[in-house]
């Protein structure tokens, strides 16, 4: 009798084990990504700056993974990463092996009811983000406003290279809020364009991302460009006396309207999980994101491609979603009138 009741004993302990769940037992395997490829999805085309950041990550990413594992890079560029980002909510295994690298507007786009984004980003897994592509608005030597302040009493003419584009949105925006006096000439095919503009006194000043001024480092110096303010309510480490045109906001909506249409750029370059994927390989890929930032071969390679690769944390990630989605949606459907083209 006692060696049958332990034949039951065992016999019970093996089923019970059969019956665990499958993402359980896989939880306690500290060796999973050995010998595995991890794929990144990249939802932009080659040598697009999410491209080329997602590349200089890989390369050193798989090294602070335990096991080592394989990463390549696939690109899936149809409709501005939306394909992308529906492929990893949907389809992709949500078992770690694959990573999205997808735009860092998907949550207003989400908000804003993009037609053809499924992907819900409350439920997507942020493993955190790279750079910081904060913006800032500049005045030409010859432009008639010297500091932000003037810009609510005298126009500042504005290259613009279209609609949906930063160097349109954030005067439009300032304008329509705020009562700045941007006047916006169109028609330019980028950031460099306008600066030309501005020497040769086409334009006065133009609304872009800081890192486009990185080549324009000695207009500064020379006094024929001036930084007006930052577009971002978050410090800027490498312009700590610039104002922020947060500011200049008179109530705590004005406020709440720029961060829905300006946090994207808090993202950086995001990367993203499937729903689902386990807690312990989800902590495993991003204590070694964390890792490979930091990593001294990675900021020397980072430093000579000029690739921002600042770090953005899932915290901070996760932070930022669940603000935009307490907006009010009388303000959201405020945004769709004013930038219809933004989603």
């Amino acid at each position: 009798m006692k060696r049958s009741r332990s034949l039951v004993g065992c016999a019970s302990i093996l089923l019970a084990s059969l019956f665990v769940p499958a993402s359980a037992r896989a939880q306690s395997d500290p060796d999973f990504f050995r010998n595995k490829q991890i794929r990144l999805i990249v939802g932009f085309a080659a040598g697009n700056e999410y491209d080329l950041g997602a590349r200089l990550l890989a390369r050193h990413w798989a090294r602070h993974i335990p096991g080592n594992p394989n990463i390549i890079v696939q690109n899936m560029p149809a409709a501005a990463s939306v394909v992308a980002a529906n492929y990893i909510a949907t389809q992709a295994p949500a078992d770690g092996t694959v990573i999205g690298a997808i735009t860092r507007n998907v949550v207003n786009q989400a908000l804003l009811g993009h037609p053809n984004l499924v992907a819900d980003p409350k439920k997507l897994i942020w493993i955190g983000g790279t750079s910081f592509p904060g913006r800032v608005c500049v005045a030409g030597r010859n432009a008639p406003t010297k500091d932000a302040a003037d810009l609510f009493t005298k126009e500042l003419i504005v290259g613009s290279n279209g609609a949906g584009n930063s160097t349109h949105i954030l005067p439009t925006v300032f304008n329509q809020l705020l009562g700045t006096k941007f006047k916006i000439v169109e028609g330019y095919r980028g950031t460099a364009d306008i600066l030309l503009a501005i020497e040769r006194d086409e334009v006065q000043g133009v609304c872009a991302s800081y890192g486009q001024f990185k080549s324009s480092a000695k207009l500064f110096q020379d006094g024929k460009l001036r930084i007006l303010f930052r577009a971002e309510e978050a410090a800027m480490p490498e312009i700590p006396d610039a104002k922020s045109i947060y500011d200049f906001a008179k109530t705590e909506q004005q406020k709440q309207f720029m961060r829905f249409v300006f946090s994207s750029t808090e993202y950086g370059r995001p990367y993203v999980l499937p729903p689902g994927v386990p807690a312990d390989r989800v902590q495993i890929l991003r204590k070694a994101f964390v890792d490979a930032v930091n990593d001294p071969q990675l900021i020397a390679e980072a430093e000579k491609s000029q690739i921002d690769m600042s770090f953005r944390s899932p915290e901070d990630l996760e932070a930022i979603t669940a603000s935009l989605y307490s907006t009010p949606p009388g303000l959201i459907e405020d945004v769709k009138k004013l930038l219809p083209n933004m989603n």
